[in-house]
């Protein structure tokens, strides 16, 4: 009942979405801005996606090895399946099931990979901050925005999520270097609840805080952090390609912006993003770039298919490999709890 009502919720707001970004759009006029747009610069942004694919695995993977590592195969495999799962399911379920599945093939804590994925995402945030902040600071004076107010609440709002992060970040360092005693301080919850409980919440929250151990390692940590640079910026551009393909104004710098607004959009947990990006990415070129309203909308359509269709491709190629079709990976993200070891 449970995921009946959140499936529906889900389905309610992605619709919503839907048709605030189809709200008073000419579908011919749609379809024919995506027929005429520029080829050469459409197969250069396809290029960059299973080139993202690959680089998130890279830089998993080095976050990977304090728990032991994993093949740079087995970890491109989970994050394509993850991917897959992200845009078939709602939630992001896929987020749950690559570190589950990795730890069946790798034989290592689901839960401690688990960890390195929510470390993975502080550091997404860290890399997209930095990149606004080098158009608000540098190329934004220069190149400018048809909306300056709304370019200073996006400013501040990044501010915000960046120190929440280094906060975050902060936190984990310091736990993460006692394992044994946060297992210790949670078993002591045995005192007002069941013992069973208590003793599972304490295995779990001590090979969560294991998997944190990137976090103790100032150079593994940095490292990662510039690892995340070349992801952004490839994602950057394939973004700027498709705004180029459509003859939409926007600078290669502007893309920086783009994608920070594109991140708050694929927030929405919706399967595969439906809905939250496409507004997000019509909002972003018309709001800060004066994108016509009907390029901006095939562009977003185009952005989107490029953007988790290589993605889902490559993950259903390996989950077919697995066995996996669409009822079991719903299944496994039922059963891929951060709590579950393999």
């Amino acid at each position: 009942m449970r995921h009946t009502i959140r499936t529906v919720l889900i389905a309610a707001v992605a619709v919503a979405l839907l048709a605030l970004f189809l709200q008073n759009v000419d579908l011919r006029g749609v379809a024919s801005e995506i027929v005429h747009a520029q080829p050469a610069w459409l197969v250069l942004a396809l290029v960059t996606m299973p080139i993202n694919l690959a680089l998130r695995a890279w830089r998993w993977q080095y976050l990977l090895a304090p728990l032991g590592g994993a093949t740079f195969d087995n970890v491109f495999r989970a994050t394509a399946i993850g991917f897959a799962a992200s845009s078939l399911l709602p939630a992001r379920a896929g987020e749950v099931i690559r570190p589950y599945f990795l730890a069946r093939r790798a034989k290592m804590s689901a839960t401690g990979a688990f960890a390195t994925v929510v470390l993975e995402r502080a550091l997404d945030t860290l890399a997209v901050l930095f990149l606004l902040a080098v158009y608000v600071w540098s190329a934004g004076p220069e190149l400018g925005t048809t909306n300056p107010s709304a370019l200073t609440a996006v400013t501040f709002a990044g501010a915000v999520a960046g120190g929440a992060v280094l906060v975050a970040l902060a936190v984990f360092f310091v736990i993460s270097g006692d394992p044994a005693g946060v297992k210790r301080t949670l078993e002591r919850l045995g005192r007002v609840l069941p013992s069973t409980f208590a003793a599972l919440l304490a295995g779990v929250a001590e090979r969560f805080v294991t998997g944190l151990g990137a976090v103790r390692r100032p150079g593994r940590l940095t490292g990662a952090l510039v690892l995340s640079l070349p992801l952004w910026l490839c994602i950057s551009l394939g973004i700027w390609a498709v705004a180029r393909a459509f003859e939409l104004v926007v600078p290669f710098a502007g893309s920086f912006l783009l994608v920070a607004i594109l991140v708050i959009g694929v927030a929405v947990p919706t399967p595969g993003a439906v809905g939250g990006f496409h507004e997000a990415f019509r909002l972003g070129t018309t709001m800060f770039f004066g994108a016509p309203n009907q390029a901006a909308v095939g562009a977003a359509i185009v952005l989107h298919v490029f953007s988790f269709g290589p993605h889902l491709l490559i993950g259903l190629l390996y989950a077919a490999q697995e066995g996996l079709n669409f009822g079991k990976m719903r299944q496994l993200a039922d059963q891929a709890q951060p709590g579950e070891s393999a």
